[in-house]
């Protein structure tokens, strides 16, 4: 029922699933290298590799027993995706798994034939990683996060704070997030409908971040918008010490930032996409080529209200907001 159902969500759009045309490795399992942002011991990487593996039993792949996986984890360290990339490319995979824009690009660099299966990428043909959303070509495929209408939710969310926020800063790196001129372009559209200011807020390290909200802190009426960005899941701790420290409205890009503490959130459901790209993986070692795979938007959203913060900090929430929530943390 489950493999059912997991199929079903995405069946519009592939083709009936051919015989096994992969070769698998002398041992007799096919290999799938993945390549993570987060931390091995990151609870939330963990979540999201369960969904991964969930999603492959389902499909009738086992870890150890049809399936080799080589997994390989960044923690968000610039210098360890392209050392990583190598290294899983070296192991002949079948297919590849790449967790954010920093873990495509690096593999990219290491291969042009190895299937790319992507998840938690931002703007993927204005990066360059596909030819368009129905057709990608080439050798990489995989799962979008973010949609220009998330820009407008987060904006209007900071809105909802009394007194109203004025002007927000973004913050994000842009070492692990080459994408966010493209982000940007849609919070400043967003914004200027709202009559709200923006401003980058680039952070390189946790002294960065730490300095970057103390100084918003000292103006009024200013709110914190955290980027999608593999730096800013890493570093979600130290966001939300200084967040809650100066009591400075931020809304967060994932319910786990919320779930910890963060006062709200609107995004992507990302164990979901992994969860989604298992799919992709089993059509692949089944002998469906990648650019005959289109590119998936995002289609599970969660807005979620940690209502215990909120009081905590002296923060007051319109009704209106607290209405539509997913969910509210009290």
């Amino acid at each position: 029922m489950y493999r059912r159902t997991l199929l079903a969500g995405i069946a519009a759009v592939l083709a009936p699933r051919p015989l096994m045309a992969q070769t698998p490795a002398r041992d007799g399992m096919y290999r799938l290298g993945v390549l993570m942002g987060n931390l091995a011991d990151d609870p939330l990487g963990q979540t999201y590799t369960a969904s991964l593996t969930q999603g492959l039993r389902a499909l009738d792949w086992r870890e150890g027993g049809n399936l080799r996986v080589d997994w390989r984890w960044t923690g968000g360290d610039p210098a360890l995706f392209d050392r990583y990339a190598a290294e899983l490319v070296a192991l002949g995979p079948n297919v590849l798994l790449a967790q954010g824009s920093p873990s495509v690009i690096a593999l990219r660099r290491n291969t042009n034939t190895i299937p790319i299966v992507f998840t938690m990428v931002t703007d993927p043909i204005g990066q360059g990683f596909v030819e368009n959303l129905a057709r990608p070509g080439g050798n990489v495929t995989g799962f979008s996060d973010f949609n220009s209408l998330m820009a407008s939710k987060w904006l209007e969310m900071l809105t909802q704070v009394a007194p109203p926020v004025t002007r927000v800063a973004v913050l994000y790196n842009p070492a692990t997030a080459p994408y966010a001129g493209q982000m940007m372009d849609a919070i400043e559209d967003a914004a200027h409908a709202l009559a709200i200011g923006v401003q980058t807020a680039p952070c390189h390290d946790d002294a960065e971040i730490q300095s970057v909200i103390a100084e918003l802190a000292r103006e009024e009426r200013v709110g914190l918008l955290i980027l999608t960005d593999l730096f800013t899941i890493v570093h979600r701790d130290t966001i939300l010490a200084s967040a809650a420290q100066h009591r400075l409205p931020t809304v967060y890009f994932s319910r786990s930032f919320t779930v910890a503490g963060g006062l709200m959130s609107y995004g992507t459901d990302y164990a979901d996409l992994f969860l989604r790209s298992a799919a992709y993986i089993d059509r692949i070692l089944t002998g469906t080529s990648p650019r005959d795979l289109p590119v998936q938007q995002p289609t599970k959203f969660q807005l979620v209200i940690n209502l215990k913060t909120a009081k905590a900090r002296g923060i007051n929430l319109s009704t209106t907001l607290l209405a539509i929530a997913d969910e509210v943390i009290e």
